[in-house]
């Protein structure tokens, strides 16, 4: 073997070892998937989690769908009561740039974030229970709280005009609303008074407005008087002040409905419906769409009955134990037709 042949051979050799090396080194990012960058998710609860059903929803959904991938991580916040450190908190958290993505529920929060995003451009916002329309920010879901509503004025004309041992003559119900805005006086106040008179039209919605989210004393005066005007069923939609209507209407042996949430345990046989929403369900879909970079920002999604994200609680013991077999009956036969979607009513333009 002459030199040229020694010195090719050597450099063959060099190569065949030199090569595994190099292609572990060099050929990682052709051959095996770049890890994720992180995906940070702040959840903006404005209130506590604990007691507040479509916050703990909120934040069960956030975090299943989180856990599904190891670059996404989360962080609750609890904003309080205090609506008027709300922006602020708000401010403190966006501006601390960590936060691909803040989740929040209220149909006050799009409103109270939107002064945020003018000043931080780059943060991104998922409001559920909430509608903000053509803001390249903000991802929201509202729930088609008029159907929501209609479900309970109809249960409630029903209770009105049944036998039942705290109903009277006067065909009239009762609202008590912590404040109001446009889900509010667009879709349930509309759907309630559809509901009841359904049933029959004479009836007639006695409303009132709290102020506030909190005021239970002001919530029971409010529904005391509606008692003594002839309402024997009262919708409550007043957070931490609902526990004023129920007290109010314990005393006096009338019933309580509410949203949102299956609540008959905080007092059986008073509350006589729950309409329900799925924010679990809608966080969950939602996070995971974010985290993948599908969520379509600049769009407010409006959901429905059928859907599968509004519902009425109608299989808990304490709603079959303490509503009349024939109340429920013709319950069963309107939710059989919205939950197909035989039955739809289609929100305003908010």
């Amino acid at each position: 073997m002459n030199r040229n042949s020694k010195a090719v051979l050597s450099i063959l050799l060099l190569v065949g070892l030199l090569l595994p090396g190099l292609a572990f080194a060099g050929g990682e990012s052709e051959t095996a998937p770049a890890r994720a960058e992180p995906f940070n998710i702040a959840v903006f609860v404005p209130g506590v989690v604990a007691g507040s059903p479509l916050y703990e929803q909120m934040v069960e959904g956030t975090e299943k769908a989180a856990a599904e991938y190891d670059n996404a991580s989360v962080k609750v916040l609890e904003a309080g009561f205090n609506q008027a450190e709300w922006e602020e908190k708000m401010t403190s958290l966006a501006a601390t740039g960590e936060y691909d993505l803040i989740v929040t529920s209220n149909p006050a929060m799009p409103f109270i974030s939107m002064p945020v995003a003018e000043k931080f451009p780059d943060q991104k916002w998922l409001n559920l229970d909430g509608y903000l329309d053509g803001h390249p920010q903000f991802a929201t879901v509202l729930y088609n709280q008029m159907e929501m509503t209609y479900m309970d004025g109809y249960l409630g004309a029903l209770v009105s005009t049944s036998d039942m041992s705290g109903a009277n003559p006067d065909l009239k119900a009762g609202m008590v609303v912590a404040q109001e805005y446009p889900a509010l006086t667009k879709l349930m106040k509309p759907g309630f008074e559809m509901g009841l008179k359904a049933i029959n039209p004479g009836f007639s919605l006695d409303y009132r407005v709290i102020g506030n989210w909190y005021d239970a004393n002001k919530a029971a005066d409010l529904a005391n008087s509606m008692i003594d005007a002839g309402a024997d069923v009262i919708l409550t939609i007043a957070g931490g002040a609902n526990q004023g209507v129920i007290q109010a209407c314990q005393e006096r042996g009338k019933y309580v409905l509410y949203v949102d949430a299956n609540d008959y345990d905080a007092a059986p046989g008073t509350i006589v419906g729950c309409a329900v929403l799925n924010q679990t369900q809608a966080a969950y879909e939602r996070v995971k769409m974010a985290v993948e970079g599908t969520l379509e920002f600049g769009k407010a999604v409006i959901v429905h009955t059928k859907d599968g994200y509004v519902d009425f609680a109608d299989e808990d013991p304490l709603y079959t134990n303490n509503v009349p077999a024939d109340i429920r009956a013709e319950m069963d036969d309107l939710l059989e037709k919205m939950r197909s979607g035989d039955f739809h009513l289609e929100p305003p333009q908010l």
